[in-house]
Formats: structure tokens, C-alpha cells, sequence
């Protein structure tokens, strides 16, 4: 019969063992050695995982800080290499580095999903589970190792392999607010409708959404949300104008 203390005993061991595992993953993921694991630990903590809502840690708060950090690094990042540009055009090229499509993809090849404790499915945690843990790990890497460990793993990780600047100004992240620049810039007057689509029977709410430009109704679209149905709407108008000038919307 185990006494107490070897019972105790037992529990350190593997307790020590789990986390000698988690050490050395986190180590091949990070590329160098974390000092306070529990900060990863909490980086990579649902807050499902969490009985008691008074001691609750998760990563949602190194998520925050993760997410500032982030938009830090990208902007000292630009302001380095783009000296000439102006403060708009750096603005952009922030917003279109962290946009969140590319975050998630980032958290997706660098598996993060694997390392998380949660009591939910993956179809429960969102489409943005990947890149939310990877803003989280930034929160992580800052709080243990400082700004300049941290800009190096984002420029290692997000920026150098990812990034191409020439690529990123032709990039638009917002048909919407282009098409809205476009407009203000030829003086001419435009208008957003979206509404639900209720002739549709089905169980999924539908919206759609029409853009008109000078009084005339330019496209239409339908989607599951007004944003998603008004974001394509007018990309489509966007491409009906660029078809009949040969060239890209001109909002400069």
C-alpha cells in the first residue's frame, strides 16, 4: 500500500516530467530557452480549461498585450525600412502585415492548435483560435524575454518568410474602403444598402447587399453576413471599374 508521501512523491515526478516535456517543446518552437514557463503555459490555456473562475489564468490577457506588442514591432519594423514613406502609407502596410488571415495561417504552420488545453472542440474555438495563441505567444516571449527577443522571433517567424513589401502595397485588405476613397477622390456620391435576404428559406441567414455610385446600382451580393455581402459587393464594383479603365483603382 503507497504511503502519503510516496504518493506525493509520484505526483511531483510527473509533474516535473510534464513539464520537461512542454520545456523542450516550447524550446524547438521558440528557438531559444524560456526562462518562466508558466507564462507559455498560460499562453496555451483555454479558458475552459479553468474550474475556478477567482484564480483563472488564460491566455486571453497575453493575448492583449501579444497583440499591441505585435503592431509595435511590424510599425518599428516599417519605420525602419520604408524611410521615405509617409505616415498613411505606413499605417496600411501595418494593417495588412497583422491581418488576422495571415496570423492564422501562421499559427497554423506553426502548429500552435497542438499545444493548447481546452475542453472544447476545434470547431467550438473559432476561426481565429491560431492566430489569437500566436498574439498570446508574443504577449509570452515580451513578458519573459523583453522587446528585442520578441522582434527578432516576429521577424524570424512572421516578417522575413512571409512578408514582401513590393507585394503588400498592390495588396488590398478592403475593397470597401477603396472603393469609398475612390469615390471621395472623383467627387462623386455613393451609397451601401444591405438587408436580409428574406426570401430565403433556408435554415442560414443571408444578407444582401447593393453599392450604388451617382444614383445607379453598380453591383450586388449576397453572403451569411451585411459585412461579408458589402466587403464583396464592392470588390466586384471595383473590378467593373478597373475593367472599363485598364488599370487599378487610382486613390492617390
Amino acid at each position: 500500500m503507497f504511503s502519503l508521501k510516496k504518493i506525493l512523491d509520484f505526483s511531483r515526478f510527473t509533474s516535473k516530467k510534464k513539464d520537461g516535456i512542454f520545456y523542450n517543446k516550447m524550446k524547438e518552437l521558440l528557438g531559444f530557452s524560456p526562462k518562466n514557463l508558466s507564462l507559455y503555459s498560460e499562453a496555451f490555456t483555454h479558458p475552459s480549461y479553468q474550474y475556478q473562475k477567482a484564480t483563472r489564468k488564460s491566455y486571453e490577457r497575453l493575448e492583449f498585450l501579444g497583440d499591441a506588442i505585435l503592431g509595435a514591432v511590424i510599425a518599428d519594423y516599417i519605420f525602419t525600412n520604408a524611410p521615405e514613406e509617409n505616415e498613411g502609407y505606413l499605417t496600411k502596410m501595418r494593417s495588412k502585415i497583422v491581418e488576422r488571415r495571415n496570423l492564422n495561417r501562421l499559427g497554423e504552420e506553426l502548429d500552435l492548435l497542438s499545444f493548447l488545453r481546452t475542453k472544447l472542440t476545434p470547431r467550438q474555438l473559432g476561426n481565429n483560435i491560431t492566430g489569437n495563441l500566436f498574439e498570446a505567444l508574443i504577449g509570452a516571449i515580451y513578458l519573459d524575454k523583453g522587446y528585442k527577443t520578441c522582434f527578432s522571433f516576429i521577424e524570424r517567424k512572421l516578417i522575413l518568410p512571409n512578408i514582401d513589401i513590393k507585394y503588400l502595397e498592390e495588396k488590398v485588405i478592403s475593397h470597401k474602403s477603396l472603393l469609398i476613397e475612390w469615390c471621395q477622390k472623383h467627387k462623386l456620391d455613393f451609397l451601401f444598402e444591405a438587408e436580409e435576404d428574406i426570401e430565403d428559406k433556408s435554415e442560414t441567414k443571408y444578407f444582401i447587399a447593393k453599392v450604388h455610385v451617382e444614383g445607379y446600382s453598380v453591383t450586388r451580393a449576397r453572403a451569411t453576413s451585411k459585412k461579408k455581402a458589402e466587403e464583396t459587393a464592392a470588390k466586384r464594383a471595383c473590378y467593373k471599374i478597373q475593367g472599363k479603365r485598364h488599370q487599378k483603382l487610382d486613390v492617390k
